[in-house]
């Protein structure tokens, strides 16, 4: 069997699927744009490569010798069409076992964001694939949203009393590194992978508040004042805001919702709860001078 490539290698969830294929013993090549990084984090345990999906002169490299591939959408990457290169450099291989890309749960029945546009293009390319669709990462609030619980102990997302089954990305990346190191088992599939719980924001501040021992409430803003914020405030990419603000939209309407047990069938123990994550993660949220 060939090389495992992942992409986004230092992301959330790519760093997780590096990491367990390679505990699995696969042969594995880590990609990104910064491979000084790349060999600093993975040493002699994976290949370091560059890769950019708008530049196609780095694929050739990047894809010799593999054989199953994670793509990783980067978050300032919008435009679906981007992508459309790359996925024909992995058919003109003709090596290609799996392709298995992190798309959004409950993609199938919204094409707006251009994670449908990636999922339909790989499909009609013929390759074998396996999307992972997972919920909402949990890193998301020790991420991006960390800022505002950190500083003014508020959680400033617009999506009012929705429910969200929130997923911990290292949970999403060893099912995903399991799914490719068994690529016959998974061709051609979607796994909608979620936590065992949904949660409203109000919820989730109450854990944040038990477990850092401090008084975190939910914002609750306006899907328009929570967009101008991230951009004129927090300065987040415009475009890295507008598919947070259409996906938080989607979440507004109850397309977070939903539990499933995928999980727990394909790995055969059950994810992460929220409250562990938040355990594991306090860090995220205090600062220096907090115990």
């Amino acid at each position: 069997m060939g090389k495992v490539l992942v992409t986004g290698a230092m992301g959330n969830v790519g760093r997780y699927v590096a990491q367990y294929l390679i505990s699995n013993g696969q042969s594995v090549v880590v990609a990104g744009k910064t491979l000084d990084a790349l060999k600093q984090r993975y040493g002699d345990t994976a290949r370091a490569v560059l890769l950019d999906f708008t530049n196609q002169a780095t694929f050739a490299a990047a894809l010799s010798d593999v054989d199953r591939v994670f793509i990783m959408r980067p978050p300032h990457i919008g435009d679906p069409k981007v992508f459309e290169h790359f996925i024909d450099a992995l058919k003109a291989t003709g090596n290609i076992q799996l392709v298995s890309f992190l798309s959004l749960i409950g993609i199938e029945h919204n094409p707006i964001p251009p994670h449908y546009k990636i999922e339909k293009y790989i499909e009609k390319s013929g390759l074998p694939y396996c999307h992972i669709r997972p919920s909402f990462f949990m890193q998301n609030i020790s991420g991006v949203h960390a800022f505002e619980i950190k500083h003014f102990d508020r959680i400033t997302i617009p999506v009012k009393q929705a429910l969200t089954s929130f997923i911990d990305a290292e949970d999403i990346g060893e099912l995903t590194a399991s799914v490719l190191s068994n690529p016959s088992k998974h061709q051609n599939t979607a796994y909608a992978i979620t936590g065992s719980q949904a949660l409203d924001y109000n919820e989730v501040a109450e854990i944040l508040s038990a477990e850092l021992g401090r008084k975190i409430t939910y914002a609750n803003p306006k899907p328009r004042t929570a967009k101008q914020y991230w951009i004129e405030v927090r300065g987040l990419p415009k475009d890295y805001c507008h598919v947070m603000s259409m996906l938080y939209l989607m979440t507004r309407m109850g397309t977070a919702k939903k539990v499933t047990t995928t999980f727990e069938t394909v790995m055969a123990k059950k994810p992460q709860t929220f409250r562990q994550f938040v355990q594991k993660n306090l860090a995220a949220w205090q600062d220096s001078g907090d115990g």
